[in-house]
């Protein structure tokens, strides 16, 4: 799935407030001084978060005139 930009700040933010308040890694570390914003664009480009992004469809409006 292609995401805007928007979303993809929206994923990474929340998983960095997840591993902010202790949300166990779903990647190795790499280094030790690596913080949690980066951490989780990693996790997000790997693409192991289990965060889903729901889009609602629009509505069709049929006018009759």
């Amino acid at each position: 799935m292609e995401y805007t930009k928007y979303e993809k700040a929206r994923i990474i933010g929340a998983r960095a407030l997840q591993l902010a308040m202790g949300a166990p890694l779903l990647i190795k570390p790499t280094s030790n001084n690596i913080d949690t914003v980066q951490m989780a664009g990693i996790e997000f480009k790997k693409g192991v978060l289990p965060i889903t992004v729901k889009r609602p469809k629009p509505v069709k409006l049929n006018i009759k005139i």
